[in-house]
């Protein structure tokens, strides 16, 4: 029989325990804290501004949660792609990203606005600037390039002078003083006086018309597309169009007129009717005189009045209820009468026309 051997079970325990031990593998490298690279640059320009806006990363390239996000370089080029950002025209500040934002909500966004210098534009009056931002860590380094966006580089005319905006009976007229184009004019590029149109309870603009500008000869448009009784504000800005050939036409817009304010209140009665006759007929049957008219052809039209008069009276309205159509029947006549006639027109705002011309007729 084998005697048990205490001094040998703490050298067996031991070799078990290091045997249960995995052998140490090679350490992971620290993180780089790189952004992800903005994917959603948008540009938009307005006279010499152009600006820039994009959704801040909050994520690294090893998809974990930015801790710490350095500044963003702005990078402009003349180049139709860029490899890197060998001009920065701009830097933002780093940006604190909230720790509490959810995954699943809106995202922190940034802008930024450039100056586009005078003597780029007149350079390169049909070329396109390039943009893209580049996202640093706290150590100045980056995962690359965002997405790259392009706007016109030809240059913007100052926003037309004197910019007024009348209603009328015909519509909103707008006027503005001329401003010719310049006297050395850039190949390829033609100007345009565009007016918008806003509503009072509105964010979004209408564009209403537009008009060459060559050589002035018209300096206003009529906008006929607004409704009655509601106000508006009206701005126009001049529009530098960029046509070169076997290219795809750019347009920029310059700055625009301070905005003018109108309340587009109806005072304008319609055309007055013309043509009026008047004929008798009461043979064999009772007497009636009949009236025919032209139509009147205005927007709104809601009908007619018909008026009557005898020799030496004022005229009176004859008619219980708005005559839809130009003809009329006044069965109200009596023997030996001479009776004149005239009629108006009503739009749907209420406001009459002046009487027409009147027509005579006699009832034997």
């Amino acid at each position: 029989m084998n005697r048990f051997r205490p001094n040998l079970l703490p050298g067996l325990l031991g070799a078990a325990l290091l045997a249960s031990c995995g052998t140490p593998g090679a350490p992971l490298p620290p993180s780089l804290e790189l952004p992800k690279p903005v994917t959603d640059l948008r540009a938009e320009r307005k006279g010499d501004k152009v600006f820039l806006a994009w959704t801040l990363p909050t994520q690294t390239t090893e998809r974990q949660t930015i801790r710490h996000l350095g500044p963003t370089r702005i990078c402009r080029s003349l180049q139709t792609a860029m490899k890197d950002c060998t001009s920065v025209v701009g830097q933002m500040p780093p940006a604190r990203l909230s720790r509490s934002a959810s995954p699943t909500g809106p995202k922190a966004q940034a802008e930024y606005t450039d100056s586009l210098p005078q003597d780029l534009q007149q350079q390169n009056p049909t070329a396109q600037v390039t943009y893209a931002v580049l996202v640093l860590n706290e150590s100045g380094r980056s995962a690359g390039l965002s997405n790259q966006v392009q706007i016109p580089a030809a240059p913007t005319l100052p926003a037309p002078a004197n910019f007024k905006a009348q209603v009328t009976a015909p519509g909103v007229l707008l006027t503005w003083s001329c401003s010719p184009a310049p006297a050395r004019p850039l190949p390829y590029l033609q100007y345009r006086v565009r007016v918008y149109r806003r509503g009072e309870n509105t964010r979004a603009d209408t564009n209403v018309g537009e008009a060459e500008m060559e050589d002035c000869s018209k300096t206003q448009l009529l906008d006929q597309s607004f409704e009655w009784e509601q106000t508006y504000s009206y701005h126009a800005t001049i529009v530098t169009v960029v046509s070169v050939p076997e290219k795809p036409e750019m347009q920029v817009e310059g700055d625009d007129t301070p905005a003018v304010k109108v309340f587009a209140h109806d005072v304008f009665p319609p055309g007055v009717p013309s043509g009026l006759q008047a004929v008798f007929s009461g043979v064999g049957q009772a007497a009636f005189i009949d009236l025919v008219w032209a139509p009147v052809t205005d927007a709104g039209l809601a009908g007619y009045n018909v008026y009557r008069r005898e020799e030496g009276e004022q005229p009176v309205k004859i008619n219980s209820e708005l005559v839809k159509t130009p003809a009329f029947r006044d069965s109200n006549v009596a023997a030996g009468r001479n009776y004149f006639y005239s009629v108006s027109a009503i739009d749907a705002r209420g406001n009459e026309s002046a009487r027409s011309e009147e027509a005579t007729e006699s009832v034997p």
